[in-house]
């Protein structure tokens, strides 16, 4: 355990998040200055006391204790100037650097395409961001090149006038071992799928009424895992959505079919028959007792017939996802990955850092493991990214999670033409999404910039029951 102690509450957030990225072992905790009294047990410190020209920090960390003093001349310190002044004070002290800086909680596309927009150039943005932010070079120049690659996607996009759309199938054939999202066991919850299926329509029709007059732009059911439900399900489900909504300029329809053990040959035709254009097969690892240790009920060459079978349905963009970092994995099993995945020869990679969610069972699992087990490096990143290269891809998106394996990001790689549009719509945030489902997320996105939320209840037989309360709820967000 390190606890922080600090006189300023808006930079406990920052600061926790930097601490925990040089010590991803340790709990971090983060407490108001006047409280350190209280804890004097507490072995590992930091201390970080702010006044208007000065900072004064004191690391005292596994036995070894410093002082670092940052002071100023004639202007306040501000949380920008303090966040670089202790991610240089972190380095000196552990003697390691992060590939981001001192960057958390922000997705560095978005500085760059901020300032691309102020018709910045491409050095004097790289400069910004190593200087701003210490962000490496390479990390510069990705978020840079990503950036200009998406801001040409998304200037086909309808802004004012249009959204994209977003379905839940909150239903997976097992939990994987790291997963935080809203996922059920198909099993469990078999009988009530209809049930689920008719709630969720009603709010798919309010949807499609309230915005009727609005240009649909991207389309994507996720989940879970959709491709539990039935053929016939499935069919029922899409056949609604297309009954709803007008496609004529809807750019991308995907469904992200996920999990090969729910992959049948009726189901990919279904989607075929109802215009689906992307989808995904993800196998995470292309080694067979990681899948069965994260708790996956397929083989790889379940994952290699899937991928095959959605060939030969006539998908000609799909998606594979891999993570790197997962429990015992080495540079040998990306690399083995990364040669099992050419011979497929996908038109889209998603490559993924592990990052360890405190509702996952992950968690509980790095209790009793240690977080040394998940190792991902430079190493591995260069051997996916050289691998996704070699394939012809190009990185087009890309974000930042809390608590990432090796302090990492997940990057979008895809050939030409076949780059994820919605992936990049709800990372940027610059398009109304409207979500429906269990667990789903709308943000409204406004002309001024100003982004309101508001959330579906997770539970399933909750959102069944108050369906009506969860409509009225996007009714205060989406109706003028």
């Amino acid at each position: 355990m390190i606890s922080i102690y600090t006189n300023r509450e808006n930079y406990q957030y920052d600061l926790h998040a930097l601490l925990k990225s040089f010590y991803p072992e340790h709990d971090v905790s983060v407490y108001a200055a006047e409280e350190q009294d209280g804890h004097q047990d507490s072995e590992n410190q930091m201390i970080v006391h702010l006044f208007n020209d000065s900072m004064r920090v004191i690391l005292d960390i596994d036995g070894r204790k410093e002082y670092m003093h940052t002071y100023k001349n004639d202007t306040d310190v501000t949380k920008k100037e303090c966040k670089l002044s202790i991610y240089y004070d972190l380095c000196d002290y552990t003697g390691k650097t992060l590939p981001w800086g001192n960057l958390t909680g922000i997705r560095p596309t978005k500085l760059a395409m901020g300032m691309l927009a102020e018709g910045k150039g491409d050095e004097e943005i790289v400069t910004w961001l190593k200087a701003a932010h210490a962000v490496s070079d390479d990390k510069a120049q990705l978020s840079l090149d990503i950036a200009r690659r998406e801001k040409a996607i998304l200037d086909r996009i309808h802004y004012e006038n249009g959204y994209s759309l977003y379905i839940g199938i909150p239903f997976c054939p097992t939990t994987c071992l790291y997963c935080s999202f809203t996922s059920y066991s198909i099993a469990v919850w078999r009988k009530r799928v209809e049930e689920y299926l008719q709630a969720l329509f009603q709010e798919i029709d309010f949807v499609a009424e309230t915005y009727q007059n609005k240009i649909l732009d991207t389309v994507y059911i996720g989940g879970g895992t959709p491709t539990t439900l039935e053929a016939e399900e499935l069919d029922q489900l899409l056949q609604h959505v297309r009954d709803r909504f007008d496609f004529q300029q809807v750019t991308e329809f995907t469904v992200e079919a996920g999990r090969a053990d729910s992959i049948a040959r009726e189901k990919l035709d279904v989607l075929k028959k109802h215009g689906v254009t992307r989808i995904s097969v993800n196998p995470q690892t292309m080694k067979d007792e990681t899948l069965k240790y994260i708790g996956r009920q397929h083989t790889v060459a379940q994952v290699k017939d899937a991928f095959w079978l959605a060939r030969e349905a006539g998908f000609d963009n799909i998606n594979m996802d891999i993570i790197l970092g997962l429990p015992g994995e080495l540079e040998a099993d990306v690399q083995n990955t990364m040669h099992e995945i050419s011979k497929l020869n996908p038109d889209s990679l998603t490559v993924h850092s592990l990052a360890v969610k405190r509702a996952s069972k992950l968690s509980q699992w790095i209790e009793e493991n240690g977080i040394t087990t998940l190792r991902n490096t430079d190493s591995t990143m260069e051997i996916a990214q050289n691998g996704a290269y070699a394939l012809g891809m190009k990185p087009y998106y890309l974000y930042r999670q809390k608590n990432m394996s090796g302090n990492f990001e997940n990057v979008g790689y895809a050939k030409e033409g076949k780059y994820g549009i919605y992936n990049i719509l709800i990372m940027e945030e610059k398009q109304t999404i409207v979500a429906c489902g269990a667990g789903s997320v709308s943000k409204r996105v406004y002309p001024d910039g100003r982004i309101e939320r508001c959330e579906n209840v997770k539970d399933v037989a909750s959102f069944i029951e108050r369906i009506d309360e969860m409509i009225e709820r996007k009714r205060k967000l989406l109706e003028d």
